[in-house]
């Protein structure tokens, strides 16, 4: 049995050619591999029930994104994941853009209104183009007499697109909206073959009804009535025939107002009827104020969910909306199964956000949908795998949404620091006590008027130790942020990864063999030291400072030696020493938590920076700017 002229065999599924005659039964579908083809679905799953009955569930899925010249993105080439893809960055990356070109493009909508800056630059000699590509494909969508020119092959391996499909690549379909300086909207599938026959079409709007994304949002109470491309319609294909009982309370209302009305508009209506009566023009014996019929327009779109009370679901607050829309969402993937999520955490207190996402599929092996969502809140980061996430970056000419991935290191950076994944610059600090540093300099700065580094878009994350330091830090920077890492050097760091970050990261560190408080007690002058002593004991009380002390000396000084000596000469380089060792001991620490080392920064070592020697100031300084001169 022979192909059509000019076509792949691959062209056909099992049900057009039983219909068509081609076979007498599925049966007879030769070689064994080509029957398999025809009666598995994209994913090579076979289907066992009867061809002349078989329809795949309405599971579509956008293989590839391709975006040119649309508000903030001059371009874009995204393949997106089958389940959530949960956009990330900085504000105005152009994350919410790609919700609306997937919205406009795919959306069922009659009328769409564009305007000069929905073009690139304002630059509307370089037409808008929207294309995706669309695999998951219904046996309707597969047809050959509707779009068999213009069905075409993915590869997923390497992302390929073929203009015919072949026996192992998925059947697609490649829809592109093309905006030009004449602000028509185009929407026109396309294909190689189709172009060189000079033919043109679009999907039909039964099918563009059924592909169309849900968006949450603030209109989608819109939902939770029985209107055109609502969720509810998608639910079953139940409708209410309210004609009749519309058209009577149309009707009652009508006479019910135009008796309210006459008392109303008394002195108009009178004025009207004498008019009409000086004219000629008949009216009958009284002109009377009524709802005009053809106003009162009454639909399916009427109809809408009420609670028990009789109260309009729509007045629902917009998280409880979401949370609701996305249930029955889920409720109608067979339908149609592609969401758009703009702020999954708007009106949402976060043990909510957790259920909306658990509604979305977030905890799914299969995913039942696939999301297209944006976010700046840490608690949707801690719900999703780096699987999950995708960072948009803005290059030169282009854009590039790279996955966060979800090795063991980027998870728990997920888990502990969220807050790292929503900042353009991460400073990934050895341990609590350099994050308090730094944050403790950056509030003494702020309270001079200087510009705070969370302002400048610098997080700060955890390591947990020299020897995670980079396990931290190279994901970071190959996700595409800008990343240093500030650490000690009395203990080293994995010497491979410190050189492969090094290459496009920086790195800020203490004098050789030399930490943090070693550089503090060393550098400062004696009053600065007294009120780091006086601090610790204030923190931790004085007998636990003298053992300390007495500990780390081998019993040679005391802390009373120390206070004493200091008295009269000051602080001596030995005894600096003494107490730089004794405030890092393992077993209580004097400073060695964010909060503690934060009052140090703020309120010791802010005010008397200036008097601190040079090989401290330097390295601080470095940092504050590097943090506060984006790149």
């Amino acid at each position: 049995m022979d192909a059509a002229p000019g076509r792949r065999f691959s062209f056909y599924t099992a049900d057009e050619l039983l219909r068509n005659r081609m076979l007498q039964s599925a049966d007879d579908l030769k070689p064994d591999y080509l029957k398999k083809y025809l009666l598995s679905d994209a994913h090579g799953k076979l289907h066992h029930d009867s061809p002349h009955q078989r329809e795949l569930h309405f599971m579509a899925r956008i293989r590839r994104i391709e975006i040119e010249n649309f508000r903030s993105i001059r371009k874009l080439d995204w393949y997106p994941s089958e389940g959530i893809n949960c956009l990330i960055g900085p504000g105005d990356s152009g994350k919410s853009t790609i919700l609306d070109a997937v919205d406009l493009c795919l959306g069922a909508r009659r009328n769409i209104s564009f305007t000069d800056a929905d073009f690139f630059g304002l630059d509307v000699d370089r037409e808008i183009k929207i294309t995706l590509t669309i695999g998951a494909l219904t046996d309707a969508l597969k047809n050959i007499e509707s779009y068999g020119l213009y069905l075409r092959g993915y590869i997923a391996e390497t992302g390929e697109i073929e203009d015919e499909p072949e026996k192992d690549a998925e059947a697609v379909l490649c829809l592109r909206l093309t905006v030009r300086s004449d602000l028509e909207p185009e929407w026109s599938l396309i294909s190689d073959r189709a172009t060189a026959q000079d033919a043109s079409r679009n999907l039909s709007w039964g099918d563009r009804t059924r592909l169309a994304p849900t968006r949450l949002g603030a209109t989608t109470e819109y939902n939770l009535g029985w209107r055109r491309g609502s969720v509810l319609n998608k639910l079953s294909e139940e409708r209410a025939d309210a004609s009749a009982a519309l058209a009577k309370a149309a009707r009652n209302a009508r006479d019910a107002f135009g008796d309210d009305a006459k008392d109303q508009l008394s002195e108009t209506l009178g004025i009207v009827q004498d008019t009409a009566d000086d004219l000629g023009v008949s009216v009958g014996e009284s002109v009377r104020a009524m709802l005009d019929a053809h106003s009162v327009n009454f639909n399916g779109g009427t109809i809408s969910l009420h609670n028990s009370d009789g109260i309009p679901l729509r007045g629902l607050g917009t998280g409880s909306t979401r949370l609701l829309i996305a249930g029955l969402q889920r409720k109608a993937a067979e339908q149609t199964s592609i969401v758009l999520v703009d702020e999954i955490e708007h009106g949402l207190e976060p043990h909510r956000i957790v259920r909306l996402l658990g509604s979305l599929g977030a905890k799914e092996q299969e995913p039942p949908l696939q999301v297209f969502a944006t976010t700046h809140a840490p608690t949707v980061l801690r719900e999703l795998s780096g699987e999950q996430l995708v960072v948009l970056r803005e290059a030169e000419d282009h854009h590039n949404a790279l996955l966060i991935g979800s090795d063991d290191d980027i998870q728990g950076t997920i888990r502990s620091q969220p807050e790292a994944f929503l900042a353009p610059s991460v400073l990934v600090c050895e341990g609590a006590s350099e994050v308090g540093f730094v944050r403790g300099l950056d509030q003494y700065r702020v309270s001079k008027g200087k510009p705070s580094i969370a302002a400048c878009g610098v997080a700060l994350v955890d390591a947990g130790g020299v020897s995670r330091i980079y396990s931290r830090a190279l994901p970071l920077q190959k996700a595409g942020y800008r990343v240093a890492t500030l650490r000690d050097d009395d203990a080293k760091p994995d010497a491979a990864q410190e050189a492969e970050f090094e290459g496009r990261g920086v790195i800020f560190m203490w004098r050789e063999g030399k930490a943090i408080e070693d550089e503090i007690f060393a550098c400062a002058l004696d009053n600065a030291v007294g009120e780091l002593l006086d601090y610790a004991i204030a923190l931790h009380g004085e007998e636990l400072v003298a053992s300390h002390v007495a500990s780390v000396s081998g019993n040679a000084v005391s802390l009373h030696d120390i206070q004493v000596a200091a008295l009269m000469d000051g602080y001596s380089a030995a005894h600096r020493d003494v107490l730089a060792k004794a405030s890092s001991t393992k077993k209580n620490p004097w400073f060695k938590t964010v909060t503690a080392m934060e009052k140090v920064g703020r309120e010791i070592i802010g005010p008397e920076f200036r008097n601190f020697e040079k090989v401290f100031k330097e390295p601080v300084a470095a940092i504050f700017s590097w943090a506060t001169n984006a790149e």
